[in-house]
């Protein structure tokens, strides 16, 4: 059976004005409605991929808040701060360090706590 409807709608995708056959129809052409599910698709694997850098940045947050010894990697992601700025804070002497090699520096949990309590 075919329908003798004829109803003007605006298609979701290019917002031209259409005479539709059924009460249900979206798009003015074929043509459309792939562009409108080529961009539901896109945007769907493009939140994912949002979504997964968000939970990788909070797990590893979350393992840093467990670690006794951080390096100043560590830090800088604690903190939200430059490299060069954690090695000036260790270079004045407001934070206490230990150097394990020639570039490998650590800094102990409770060293890093003392210097947001005495400020």
């Amino acid at each position: 059976m075919s329908s003798n409807i004829e109803i003007i709608r605006i298609c979701e995708y290019c917002h031209n004005e259409f005479i539709a056959k059924t009460t249900v129809t979206k798009y003015c052409t074929h043509k459309c409605n792939s562009r409108a599910y080529k961009e539901r698709i896109k945007s769907k694997k493009i939140n994912r991929s949002n979504e997964e850098t968000y939970n990788t940045k909070v797990q590893s947050i979350e393992l840093i808040k467990v670690k006794e010894f951080l390096t100043v990697k560590d830090i800088t992601l604690l903190i939200n701060c430059s490299r060069q700025t954690i090695y000036k804070i260790i270079n004045s002497g407001k934070l206490k360090s230990i150097d394990l090699k020639m570039k490998k520096i650590i800094v102990r949990r409770s060293y890093l706590d003392k210097l947001f309590k005495n400020e």
